[in-house]
């Protein structure tokens, strides 16, 4: 389906269904969802899209901007806007404790991280329960967008008991490394995984759509000991990683 007959306004607009930067602002979205827009394509211009829709220019202007501020779409100084590229699907082996800092080194691709928190803070009920916490703890908590050349590709929200893990701020890039200088670094781990659909705030960050597929893993790591280390929680785009483990038959079976 050619752009403009996708966008013409008698197929999707209602008078009565909202404000129409909201209603392109889907049907654009759609577009996007729908294989008719691809990743890497140019977006119409401005003025093409209100004519295409007769629509003013304010209203298609804050349309894109919207879509631009969730990463759906994006602008480039002089050339105009472009949908959004998506991430190269990473396959992800469920059986090797490793930190995603290590995991993109050995990809070839480079790390960075967007710090959303980090500090000492009163444990949450579930950080009380994996680290075995009372309610007079405190917890060590560093919560970080992932990127892998500059994608957004994962909300890693890490825990650990304030002794483990003293001064957050010393996490500059990988936990694991700073964990490892100190002996402290966890050598097995528990994980459970979930489907979920992103909410709004996670999905501005990830820059996907509100109501996206994502897998959500919670990850429970010991030391050598036996004591519990670390508690992740971690919000994984849908469409950029495939998880695989290895299974084999048991002994008994052969």
């Amino acid at each position: 389906m050619h752009v403009a007959e996708f966008l013409d306004p008698e197929v999707w607009f209602r008078s009565d269904a909202g404000p129409r930067y909201v209603q392109l602002r889907q049907r654009l979205s759609d577009g996007v969802s729908q294989g008719i827009l691809l990743p890497g394509s140019p977006l119409p211009p401005e003025r093409e899209i209100a004519s295409i829709t007769d629509f003013s220019r304010v209203t298609v202007r804050k349309a894109i901007q919207s879509l631009a501020d969730e990463g759906t779409i994006v602008q480039k100084r002089g050339s105009g806007s472009f949908i959004a590229s998506k991430p190269e699907r990473i396959e992800q082996k469920l059986s090797r404790l490793t930190s995603f800092s290590e995991d993109m080194a050995r990809r070839g691709k480079t790390s960075a991280s967007r710090w959303l928190e980090r500090g000492i803070f009163m444990p949450s009920p579930a950080e009380m329960t994996s680290l075995g916490l009372s309610s007079e703890d405190s917890v060590a908590r560093i919560v970080r967008l992932r990127l892998a050349d500059n994608q957004p590709m994962a909300i890693e929200c890490a825990s650990l008991p304030t002794d483990i893990l003293p001064n957050p701020l010393a996490v500059e890039t990988s936990l694991y490394e700073v964990l490892a200088k100190s002996g402290h670094r966890p050598i097995w781990a528990l994980q459970s995984i979930s489907a979920v659909n992103i909410i709004e705030k996670d999905a501005e960050l990830l820059a996907v759509s509100s109501g996206d597929a994502a897998l959500r893993i919670e990850r429970t790591s010991y030391l050598e000991s036996g004591r519990v280390a670390e508690f992740t929680q971690t919000l994984y785009r849908g469409d950029a990683y495939n998880f695989v483990a290895e299974l084999r038959l048991s002994r008994e079976q052969i």
